[in-house]
């Protein structure tokens, strides 16, 4: 018997590029020595290993929720790694990380000229255009000035490798500089996908870096506050490209992560709405582009900002990293400048190249760039969403005139550069190693004398060798780049705070988080039992349908109303419809399937996902995992109901119900009892208490047959996981009291009506008051009269019935007295505590506005 082999990867499988310098060769045939030991790594794996590797990378990435927003289709997609990362030698990265020292340096020199004195103008140095022109410079902010030496806290370069093997950039990024997060998420899943190959190469840490961000915006905050300084993190929302980074960051800093609704200016100063009260914020570190930031100064149309903002700021009350207006550093023209900026500020041309840059602009360079458009790259001066890079090498005759019109008509808003063929490096496509080319993102953040750099970055790589164009919306994917040290790098000691804010012992800790972020917890747990609700008790008419009992037309159009009263899919089945009554299968997949429809299965468990995404940076990466699970099972969903009704549906529902109730158990077992689960913890006692009202209302009020009776009793105490303990219990009383009393009056029944109302009444008692003057809020009035009358109502009474209408007419108003009650408290609560949230609405739309 021959011994099965495994298909082993032979190191120089790699192939060399003779076209392009590759990282691993460079210009030379033989490989660089600090490649050596990962790709012997890599052949020890073979194929099936690094395959293995790969899938479990998707995994961490899946489960850590890792994803990546497309701006054109509006499509979240996970964050894609490659499993070989990008190697850099010790040696080489500390020249490079020097030219960006420099650089960062000097762009913060640019920043405070532009704002400032303007000696680059004054000085000829460059032209009253290039500023003037962008819509990046923001008049308003001149003369604003964070305290400190840096006035630009975050800066990133993209760089590319020439023929020749040297750095050299293509842009710089100065508003909100995206990437470092994503940077951290992939050194992560690498550390635990390639463990030993991570810990024998010595990588250099990253944790450093964000240390030093954390460090500098608190310190930033106590320039302005001797209290504890509040740091927010502005997100223009889950719908953003990049949330999940900020997110991420918001975990990974231990600041709150918030939108431009949860923000305020008020009396000078800047607050974040909380529960109740107002939190004073001192830093606030902006995922957001800066012409987004003021409605009142700057763009009109924009609700991602905060009314007043700039003011509080040119009042030194706010800190803003990065400060607004620095997004003119973002100009490409001034590529074509900063040999001339650098001989200004240092007295020598920076270390670090740039791309060979033209400016249309300028006479001469116009003239240049239409002779050799072919051989050009073209980009508009200003980025805007939407706006991509034009490759003249890839326009036909009539597309290179109708560049070249538009370069004529408005020279001053495109530059030109050479393009520079980016180097390639090993990535794993196909079950084997292929050469891709491949862009690098560097981070710098400001310390208190100087910039530190992360060592390494993002790097992005093409998804095929011709690719040019090397953005994740152009289908690119990302590497995690390791610094190799020469010896084993020393652990650093975490960076501390000089003279740390120490609260009083007691004080309580405040709160936070927004409003914003508790109420879509409160409505993840409603949602969240909205959903669990219409899935059992949809699997419990699929069973009675599908069971050998020959059901009566009047039971079964019973259960039928009741999916529609519970779910609220309104019409439904609450019309008088024979052929729905005798086919309702395509109703039933709509109430489950459908998620244009409000009440639908679908719908509910959409709209759970939106609220844990506006939450994300509240949940534990194990229950990002379960949500990932739900998007999983919806989506496979439809497939498994194709057969219909009769290939036993109810099994297709059983993950979904599985789910559910792992999320259930994580909210109960791992959410510390802070406001974040309790408002949780209310919104699923307040919908369980509902959808149990409108269960037995829509169940039980309607008098039939006493075998049926009981049949419809027993689906309904099946639905709510119950009916086990109704079979065991003592039959003193007849069936439908014993039902009704488990369901509705148990107290040491988790899913009765009355143990929700006093979970509903102990959540309210812990919660601080915000009202005044005597007497119960209208929340606890609504709960004891719901508990009361529980209590007070009789059995006897309640399964009473009028032989001429055949309900039970005291059962019916109970049930409609506690649904009116518990949909008030739940209003109540949302007044109270939500309506802080307000969305700022422009009334006139200023013609300039469409220049930025």
């Amino acid at each position: 018997m021959e011994t099965p082999t495994v298909k082993m990867l032979e190191t120089f499988d790699y192939p060399h590029s003779d076209d392009r310098y590759d990282e691993v060769y460079g210009n030379q045939s033989i490989m660089n020595d600090h490649w050596q030991h990962l790709l012997n790594g890599l052949k020890t794996l073979g194929v099936q290993g690094i395959q293995e590797r790969h899938l479990k990378a998707e995994r961490i990435l899946r489960d850590d929720g890792a994803t990546y927003n497309s701006s054109s289709t509006q499509l979240s997609t996970t964050w894609q790694l490659d499993p070989v990362p990008v190697l850099l030698g010790s040696e080489e990265w500390s020249l490079i990380e020097d030219g960006l020292l420099e650089r960062s340096e000097l762009f913060n020199l640019i920043l405070k000229d532009l704002y400032g004195e303007r000696e680059l103008i004054r000085h000829g140095v460059i032209p009253p255009e290039l500023v003037f022109s962008h819509p990046g410079f923001l008049r308003a902010c001149h003369g604003v000035v964070l305290p400190g030496e840096h006035q630009l806290i975050l800066h990133a370069a993209d760089m590319v490798r020439d023929a020749d093997g040297n750095m050299q950039v293509i842009s710089d990024r100065t508003q909100a500089p995206s990437g470092a997060g994503y940077a951290l998420e992939n050194r992560t899943v690498m550390s635990r996908v390639l463990p030993s190959l991570f810990r024998d190469s010595h990588v250099h840490r990253l944790s450093l870096f964000f240390q030093t961000l954390r460090l500098k915006l608190n310190n930033l905050a106590r320039h302005i506050t001797t209290d504890q300084p509040r740091v927010v993190i502005l997100t223009p929302g889950s719908y953003s490209e990049t949330y999940f980074e900020h997110a991420y960051l918001a975990n990974y800093l231990g600041y709150p992560l918030v939108q431009g609704s949860d923000l305020r200016v008020s009396n000078g100063y800047l607050w974040m709405k909380s529960l109740g009260e107002m939190e004073r914020v001192d830093v606030v570190l902006r995922r957001i582009d800066d012409v987004f930031a003021d409605p009142v100064e700057l763009r009109s149309d924009s609700s991602l900002g905060v009314p007043g903002l700039l003011e509080v700021v040119r009042s030194g009350k706010v800190i803003i990293a990065n400060p607004l207006g620095s997004g003119i550093l973002e100009n490409p023209v001034l590529l074509r400048y900063l040999p001339d900026i650098g001989m200004h500020f240092l007295g020598r041309k920076p270390q670090l190249a740039s791309v060979k840059t033209y400016w249309c602009g300028d006479p001469q360079d116009l003239t240049y760039v239409l002779d050799n458009i072919k051989n050009l790259v073209i980009k508009p001066h200003f980025h805007k969403s939407g706006t991509q890079s034009i490759f003249g090498s890839r326009l036909d005759e009539k597309q290179q005139l109708a560049l070249q019109h538009q370069l004529k008509t408005s020279p001053l808003s495109f530059v030109a550069q050479e393009y520079i063929r980016p180097s390639t490096t090993p990535t794993w496509s196909g079950n084997e190693l292929v050469p891709r080319p491949t862009v690098l993102r560097s981070f710098s953040v400001a310390s208190e004398s100087a910039y530190r750099i992360m060592p390494g970055g993002l790097t992005r790589v093409g998804n095929s060798a011709s690719s040019v164009s090397l953005s994740n919306q152009q289908g690119a994917f990302s590497k995690d780049t390791w610094i190799l040290a020469s010896e084993t790098e020393k652990q650093s000691k975490p960076l501390r705070v000089a003279q740390p804010w120490t609260p009083p012992a007691t004080k309580q800790p405040r709160a936070v988080f927004p409003c914003r972020v508790v109420e879509n917890l409160f409505w993840m747990g409603r949602y969240a039992e909205r959903a669990e609700s219409a899935l059992r008790l949809l699997r419990t008419v699929f069973v009675q349908f599908n069971s050998t009992y020959h059901m009566p037309d009047q039971t079964r159009q019973l259960l039928l109303r009741t999916v529609t009263q519970v779910t609220t899919t309104y019409p439904g089945f609450t019309g008088v419809d024979p052929e729905l009554f005798a086919e309702p299968e395509s109703e039933l997949l709509a109430v489950i399937l459908d998620t244009e429809r409000n009440g639908s299965v679908c719908s509910n468990l959409n709209a759970l996902i939106t609220c844990s995404d506006q939450a994300r940076d509240l949940l534990s990466a194990d229950t990002q995992r379960v949500i990932n699970d739900l998007r999983d099972e919806m989506a496979a969903l439809t497939g498994e109901l194709q057969a219909g009704l009769n290939a036993a549906p109810e099994e297709a529902l059983d993950p979904l119900v599985t789910t559910l109730l792992a999320l259930a158990g994580l909210w109960q077992e791992s959410m510390v009892r802070g406001l974040g689960w309790r408002f949780m913890d209310m919104g699923r006692r307040v919908e369980k208490a509902i959808q149990a009202v409108r269960l037995l209302r829509s169940a039980l009020v309607q008098v039939l047959p006493e075998d049926e009776q009981l049949r419809v009793l027993e689906a309904v105490l099946l639905s709510s996981e119950t009916l086990i303990t109704f079979r065991r219990r003592d039959n003193y009383d007849s069936d439908m009291e014993r039902g009704l009393e488990l369901l509705l009056n148990d107290s040491s029944n988790p899913r009765s009506v009355f143990y929700q109302v006093e979970l509903l009444r102990q959540h309210l008692s812990e919660l601080r008051s915000t009202a005044h003057g005597p007497g119960l809020e209208k929340e606890d009035r609504y709960l004891l009269e719901a508990s009361s009358v529980i209590q007070l109502s009789t059995l006897e009474e309640l399964v009473m019935h009028d032989d001429n209408q055949a309900i039970r007419g005291g059962l019916d108003q109970l049930l409609g007295r506690l649904e009116h009650l518990l949909q008030e408290t739940s209003s109540q609560i949302s007044s109270k505590y939500f309506d802080q949230v307000k969305v700022h609405q422009q009334f006139v739309r200023a013609n300039w506005d469409e220049e930025l």
